[in-house]
């Protein structure tokens, strides 16, 4: 049996950070946190993340430190295998030998601010090794925007869930906003870079997980479902053009977080059974490869919104119209 290593911060809740988190607002309303500089131990993987995050309710959608999976950081970019170096945290998949412990974990670090505004941020980092050599360099810029459109509420009920369908919005329409993560991974000159996952390593199941990834929180057992598929075997590993989260908040009050921006490759990875969570997996099934020089880039919108919402409700809010 394996114990969980030593950290500085353990539990459910916000690491330590050695700079304060910035915030992300909607009309003066604090929806994010975004914590920069986490005092983790380094076999957690420590890199800027997203928590707590809420809807406009003030719900709490993220989850940081589960006992479960001590590196799930809320909302983050994360990648168990770069180049041999886990950025994720947490046991490393070895092909042939499974889950180890291994001294490869590396640091995502904030290095500096491009852009810092109450709506949005904008920030260079670096991925780098145990030796602390720079793999990748990176450009990052979160927003946080109002929807659009008050959107009514459509259908007879969740497709996932047995209440009834629920209101949060003024005049019973949807009270929602908007996450938009948009970032470059630039390889070195003279150096590719290979992306990997436990799935790449060995691994079966549907653990092609890395890449950007939401931990989410849920009082109850979370749903899942896209535009043509209910439930995580059928979602986990599609294409689909967008992913619903249906959970529970803290506060007992339900929420959804609709997903969409996955990349030419990229494939959803997804998980209610053993925690709710729902990614963007860069190497699903095979590796991906930045060439020397070269950039990757990622474009991923995820809605945030108070209420259950059915399948109609939330292919409006993936929506780029929205």
């Amino acid at each position: 049996m394996t114990t969980e290593p030593p950290s500085r911060a353990t539990g459910s809740g916000p690491a330590t950070a050695t700079e304060e988190p910035a915030r992300l607002l909607v009309g003066g309303t604090e929806v994010a946190r975004y914590v920069l500089d986490p005092a983790l131990d380094v076999r957690h993987g420590p890199r800027p993340y997203l928590h707590p995050v809420r809807t406009l309710g003030g719900t709490v959608v993220t989850d940081a430190l589960p006992a479960d999976h001590v590196w799930h950081l809320g909302a983050s970019l994360a990648v168990q295998d770069v180049n041999g170096v886990n950025f994720w945290g947490g046991r490393t998949y070895v092909r042939d030998v499974g889950y180890t412990w291994r001294d490869d974990h590396g640091v995502i670090a904030h290095t500096g601010w491009s852009e810092r505004a109450a709506d949005h941020l904008a920030h260079r980092l670096e991925w780098r090794d145990p030796h602390k050599a720079v793999l990748l360099t990176e450009r990052r810029r979160l927003a946080a925007v109002p929807l659009t459109a008050d959107l009514p509420l459509t259908g007879d009920g969740p497709l996932t869930g047995d209440g009834p369908l629920t209101a949060d919005g003024p005049g019973g329409g949807v009270s929602a906003w908007r996450l938009e993560v948009d970032y470059t991974l630039s390889a070195p000159p003279g150096q590719d870079v290979r992306l990997g996952s436990p799935a790449t390593n060995g691994r079966p199941d549907g653990a092609g997980y890395g890449g950007f990834f939401w931990r989410a929180v849920s009082a109850d057992p979370a749903s899942v479902f896209s535009a043509s598929a209910t439930g995580e075997e059928a979602v986990n590993g599609s294409a689909e053009p967008w992913v619903a989260l249906c959970g529970t908040g803290p506060d007992g009050r339900a929420y959804t977080l609709v997903f969409t921006g996955l990349g030419d490759g990229d494939r959803w990875f997804v998980r209610t059974a053993m925690y709710p969570g729902v990614g963007v997996a860069f190497a699903f099934e095979r590796p991906v490869t930045i060439a020397a020089g070269t950039d990757r880039r990622g474009r991923h919108r995820v809605v945030i919104a108070d209420g259950t919402l059915d399948r109609a409700t939330a292919a409006a809010l993936a929506s780029p119209a929205c």
